[in-house]
């Protein structure tokens, strides 16, 4: 298994659990500040790897009028913001191979959104930028079919891949895990994530935004983190009812730490 180094002191990869965590969207500098200083607290007192994530676009909202964030420029500039005050590492979405480079300046990390890991282009782009690249397994792939793309980065030169599981298309509306899909990805070589927030989401349920089945999170991290993962992605919100985006699936920051120590004391068992 390849170790990825991220920065801010975080590698994916080693014997520890590492923590993705964040809002769904920047909604406030703010907002996203105050968000960044607790996960990165609670990621503190347990010992966790921690990666801040927040989108500064997100072009794939279900309606043309849903929020979608404050864009590239102020949405850079408030993430940059985050770090230097905190000092955790970050890592956000990239919808177009013209955003890679200037995210890269930002970003320790760039994020393909699922519906694009196929994209040529994109995945080129963000593997030169000399940073890693996290790919969301598309809902429509097989997950042996990330050898694909990890193809397409690795020629490129990455830095690093990490690759996530976030559910796979089940009918109209719907996504199930196949826990096999964690160790199918596994054996390629990188380290997976599991993205169990976005795992319980319901697409375009709620007519002009997702809808989502957040009480079945705790159940998912428990399945990954017996199958077998490197690191948890969870999206989370201080209120996520009131959320800009993706308000039915966010986790509770303040239900966000037994969350984690579940994750950790299975984790250690199937150890």
């Amino acid at each position: 298994m390849r170790q990825v180094p991220i920065g801010g002191g975080v590698v994916v990869g080693d014997e520890r659990l590492a923590l993705i965590a964040g809002p769904c969207v920047i909604e406030s500098e703010a907002h996203t500040l105050r968000m960044a200083e607790a996960l990165a607290a609670v990621a503190a007192s347990l010992a966790l790897p921690f990666v801040f994530k927040a989108s500064f676009d997100k072009a794939n909202r279900s309606s043309l009028h849903a929020y979608r964030g404050p864009g590239l420029d102020e949405g850079l500039a408030i993430l940059a913001r985050v770090k230097a005050a905190t000092g955790v590492a970050v890592t956000t979405d990239v919808h177009e191979a013209a955003q890679c480079a200037a995210v890269a300046q930002v970003a320790d990390m760039l994020q393909i959104p699922a519906f694009l890991c196929r994209q040529t282009d994109l995945l080129v782009a963000a593997a030169r930028t000399g940073v890693p690249v996290s790919v969301k397994k598309g809902q429509f792939a097989a997950p042996a079919d990330m050898r694909q793309v990890i193809g397409k980065l690795s020629a490129s030169g990455a830095a690093g891949i990490l690759l996530a599981e976030r559910g796979t298309t089940f009918g109209y509306h719907n996504l199930v895990v196949d826990m096999r899909s964690l160790d199918v990805m596994r054996e390629l070589g990188w380290p997976v994530v599991f993205d169990a927030t976005h795992s319980v989401q319901l697409p375009a349920a709620a007519g002009e935004h997702s809808g989502g089945e957040r009480r079945y999170v705790p159940l998912l991290v428990r399945a990954a983190c017996a199958a077998g993962i490197d690191a948890l992605f969870l999206e989370v919100h201080d209120n996520p009812d009131t959320a800009l985006c993706d308000a039915a699936n966010q986790w509770p920051l303040a239900e966000l730490r037994p969350l984690l120590e579940s994750a950790l004391r299975i984790r250690e068992a199937a150890r």
